[in-house]
């Protein structure tokens, strides 16, 4: 190129990377001037390092949970990584100084760089299609730049390609080297602007993640509220709004939004983008109203399915809940609903209103033992396994079961909720009363080892209490019952088939799948609902919404046992009493002849018992 090419050349990229540090520069300023996350603890990197390179540079998440469109975003990323040597060599070669001549190296990675452009051109043709020919809901508001980057994308790989088809010096060479230049020079300033600054931002926002799932940060000092108002936002929390790609996968299993309700976990995102990029992060303009929706907020069931999708590590729960926390620990959430159920806890000490007296009637009538000291287990009994009728049964069915395969447990004589509901509402000094209030009987106990019935104790109490100086010892029952299977009676004759409900606190927040489905295939055939494991689909009661009252749209947990309903399963499983409760109404209300619904515990009670009777 001669040398006024070359100053057109240097003129056109310094406009380029000009436009895109401006824009870049400026969203960088807003994180940098969000107050620093006071948890935020970057050892231990080892984890850290792994999961960049599963989920960035080997597209695992998006591979695993979306094969064939997750393929293809990842054959697009993979060849951009492939072009980066390219491109370099690309402008060097304009100023005269391209380093790949044409040995024998070069032109193998000239070779490969050509299949990956027309492996990019593929994909991103498909992933265009699917965009604005089928068009998923999900994916929705279709954008004019997603079409004007998927072209840009094509454009990129054929005038590459073009180039091994024209005899390099003449006319055809110049135009396609000018035109594959162009295209670069323009695309590089969208970047910022756009969803794709996820292209810089999701290295680096998937390497500072908070560790652990939905773990909401805990807060700090007597002025912090939760997520109030602009100058709450954290720099994590700004850096994760600005990586958003907007690929619908938090909308696309949310079970809120497929019910129709106004929650959609990206516009949660994109709405903390908006606030920041108009009122910036030291704003005491209050989050929820112009760009955040405090219905939608409250919507949530923190089945965690948002954020378990999400492929570029944005962390939705603990901003919902922050949400919820601002609201409701500055007195701007009116709910009768919630100001009820935080009323009886305050005065009763359990979510059901009852007094405690009625747990005590209910241990002695049953036998129960009290934990001495001496016994294997502390049986936590929960809320629902101390006064709802369905949740007594699950719990004097383990109790049984464990009996049976003599281990010893015992019961705590006084008990309290454990304050997941009002930890998910965002209630925190309820939250704090009722954690410590526990933790101290806990420990008058001597208790080393617990178990419970329940997934959301069972998170809140080994997880959510250690932020109140607890640390429990405790595991679901199924846990429990999977390591003794092999003692556990087996069904010799012909199994009924079973549908199996994956709890989210037992799935995505424990990754506990196998256990349970462990012990009822020792008496039952297990049938999977199209929605099962990490893609299950909720109940509808967590998040404290089984509190609420009724729901806008159709139920969650109607929604859901017309799934497990349609199977074909002569019985419905649960593993959670929270779920017990909210199938047990949505299968009466889906079927006017409804599968039986029992928990694990139940199945494998009813299986000792029948082995009993038949010896």
């Amino acid at each position: 190129m001669n040398w006024p090419g070359r100053i057109v050349l240097l003129i056109l990229i310094i406009a380029s990377a000009g436009l895109f540090l401006r824009k870049f520069v400026a969203a960088l300023r807003i994180i940098l001037a969000a107050k620093p996350d006071a948890d935020f603890r970057l050892s231990p990197i080892g984890p850290r390092i792994r999961k960049v390179l599963w989920e960035v540079v080997g597209q695992g998440l998006v591979i695993w949970q979306r094969p064939l469109p997750g393929l293809a975003h990842a054959l697009v990323f993979w060849g951009f990584c492939v072009f980066a040597l390219v491109t370099a060599n690309h402008f060097a070669e304009g100023f005269g100084v391209g380093f790949l001549s044409d040995g024998g190296f070069s032109r193998f990675y000239f070779l490969t760089a050509a299949v990956f452009a027309l492996v990019v051109a593929i994909a991103i043709s498909g992933l265009a299609f699917r965009r604005f020919v089928i068009r998923p809901k999900w994916l929705e508001p279709l954008s004019p730049e997603s079409g004007l980057i998927a072209f840009l994308i094509f454009a990129l790989m054929a005038t590459y390609l073009g180039r091994f088809w024209v005899v390099e010096g003449t006319r055809a060479a110049w135009g396609l080297w000018w035109a594959h230049t162009l295209v670069l020079l323009f695309f590089l300033p969208l970047i910022p602007g756009t969803k794709h600054m996820h292209l810089v931002l999701s290295p680096i926002t998937v390497f500072l993640e908070r560790p652990g799932f939905s773990q909401i940060p805990p807060l700090v000092g007597d002025e912090d509220f939760g997520l109030d108002t602009g100058k709450d936002l954290t720099r994590i929390t700004s850096l994760q709004a600005f990586t958003c790609v907007e690929c619908g996968r938090c909308t696309e299993h949310c079970p809120a939004n497929a019910t129709g309700k106004i929650l959609n976990p990206k516009e949660i995102i994109l709405g903390a983008r908006h606030y920041l990029q108009e009122f910036g992060p030291k704003s005491e303009e209050p989050l929820l109203g112009k760009h955040l929706s405090m219905e939608a907020a409250f919507q949530c069931t923190t089945c965690g399915s948002c954020e378990f999708q999400c492929p570029v590590g944005i962390q939705h729960l603990p901003i919902i809940v922050g949400l919820r926390r601002g609201a409701v620990n500055t007195g701007k959430w009116e709910n009768s609903y919630g100001g009820e159920l935080f009323v009886t806890l305050e005065r009763h000490g359990n979510s059901l209103g009852f007094p405690a007296s009625e747990r005590e009637k209910f241990i002695e009538k049953n036998g129960l033992p009290y934990f001495d000291g001496t016994q294997d287990y502390c049986l936590w009994m929960g809320c629902l396994g101390s006064y709802d009728p369905n949740g007594r049964k699950i719990l004097l069915a383990l109790a049984d079961v464990l009996r049976y395969l003599k281990i010893s447990f015992g019961v705590l004589r006084q008990e309290k909720c454990n304050g997941d509901p009002v930890r998910r509402l965002g209630n925190d000094y309820l939250f704090g009363e009722l954690a410590q209030g526990n933790l101290e009987q806990i420990r008058e106990a001597g208790v080393k080892k617990m178990v419970s019935i329940c997934p959301h104790c069972v998170r809140t109490m080994g997880v959510d209490w250690k932020e109140h100086g607890g640390t429990v010892d405790i595991e679901h029952h199924s846990e429990l019952l999977a390591r003794f299977r092999d003692r556990l009676p087996s069904d010799g004759g012909e199994k009924q088939s079973v549908v199996f409900h994956d709890a989210c606190y037992l799935g995505r927040y424990r990754g506990v799948y196998d256990q349970p489905r462990d012990v009822i295939a020792r008496f039952g055939q297990v049938v999977e609902p199209p929605r099962a494991r990490e893609r299950g689909f909720c109940c509808g009661g967590g998040g404290g919404l089984m509190f609420l009252g009724e729901e806008s749209g159709k139920r969650v947990n109607r929604e859901r046992a017309e799934e497990l309903v349609a199977t074909g399963a002569s019985v419905v499983a649960a593993a959670c009493p929270f779920c017990n409760s909210m199938l047990r109404d949505g299968l009466a209300a889906a079927s006017a002849n409804p599968p039986e619904l029992l928990d694990v515990a139940q199945i494998a009670a009813a299986a000792i018992g029948k082995n009993s009777a038949g010896s």
